[in-house]
């Protein structure tokens, strides 16, 4: 790990100003990925903004009957929450799939939103990756990519984003409120806020220089059964090689998610008209376009079961 300096904020515009104002800061709140890729020198920075006591770890009721979910709010915490495990057990059941109770208890809403791939190449730097270093090629796409996107690539890149909690925020169609360097608020549809990787890959999503992540909002309740399920290698600590989040009303309709097979969280709104005809019309429009690699095109037939099983389920439910 590098030398870096360190500096607490006392103000979310104060955080942000000084990180786009100092070339090579971040901001540090849990720290369960940055201080892994610190450790690598795949992050370098050299100055550190502690946003923890910025008192952005609180749970609010909104006027419009939804959720505000601050920045700070412990993983934990959100999945613990009564009204988040009552109105959206999607939310919940995802964030208690992901990573392990230690880390559950330091990681942070809105660090979960901007952790980057586990991709092998990415953090191997003796590997060619155009996520860590731009131009450089990707060594995934001639290598082993059994874990890797079946949708959504592009020539540069193939992998895919690693989280859960942001699958189930991207199906209750959250907003990610931010602070930028000016002082300026911005509220960011989920469903823009990652990026596809193009030919920019190294650019995960769409904040701009020192924007901070202040808060998440949820929309009022959807109602209906919630299901969030997760197929990885281990039943512990493991990435999904395919997650499906719904949410299925009594007459059939509602919404679908994937995780584990993109850029970002996947999710096709139009496919979710087909619901009423059932899993394999959902499926055939929510992964037209697939392009996987001979290793991981098993991850279409296993999405496809996924799914099929989760509306079993919630249907019964």
């Amino acid at each position: 790990m590098r030398a870096f300096t360190y500096q607490r904020a006392t103000s979310p515009a104060q955080a942000a100003a000084i990180v786009a104002g100092t070339p090579g800061a971040r901001f540090i709140a849990g720290g369960t990925n940055l201080l892994d890729l610190m450790k690598l020198e795949i992050e370098t920075p050299t100055h550190l903004v502690d946003v923890n006591g910025l008192s952005l770890d609180q749970i609010e009721a909104t006027a419009d009957g939804g959720l505000r979910i601050g920045a700070l709010v412990r993983n934990t915490d959100l999945a613990a929450d009564m009204r988040v495990r009552r109105d959206y057990g999607v939310l919940s059941r995802a964030v208690l799939a992901g990573a392990s109770t230690q880390l559950r208890n330091k990681a942070t809403t809105a660090g979960n939103l901007l952790q980057r791939t586990r991709c092998p190449y990415f953090y191997d730097t003796n590997q060619a990756c155009n996520k860590r270093q731009p131009g450089s090629g990707c060594s995934a796409t001639p290598g082993f990519s059994r874990q890797h996107a079946v949708i959504g690539a592009s020539t540069s890149c193939i992998a895919t984003y690693p989280g859960d909690m942001a699958v189930a925020m991207r199906l209750l169609d959250a907003n990610v409120e931010t602070v930028r360097a000016d002082g300026q608020v911005r509220n960011i549809p989920i469903a823009d806020f990652h990026r596809l990787p193009g030919n920019t890959p190294h650019i995960d999503n769409v904040l701009g220089a020192g924007e901070l992540i202040t808060a998440v909002t949820l929309p009022k309740p959807l109602g209906g059964t919630h299901v969030y399920r997760k197929v990885r290698d281990r039943t512990s600590y493991a990435f999904a090689l395919v997650s499906v989040a719904a949410v299925i009303q009594p007459d059939g309709r509602g919404r679908v998610a994937l995780g584990g097979v993109a850029h970002k969280p996947w999710r096709v709104e139009a496919a979710e008209q087909a619901l009423p005809q059932g899993a394999n019309a959902v499926s055939e429009l929510l992964l037209a376009g697939a392009t996987p690699t001979a290793e991981n095109a098993f991850k279409i037939a296993l999405a496809k079961r996924t799914l099929a099983a989760v509306l079993a389920d919630a249907r019964k439910g």
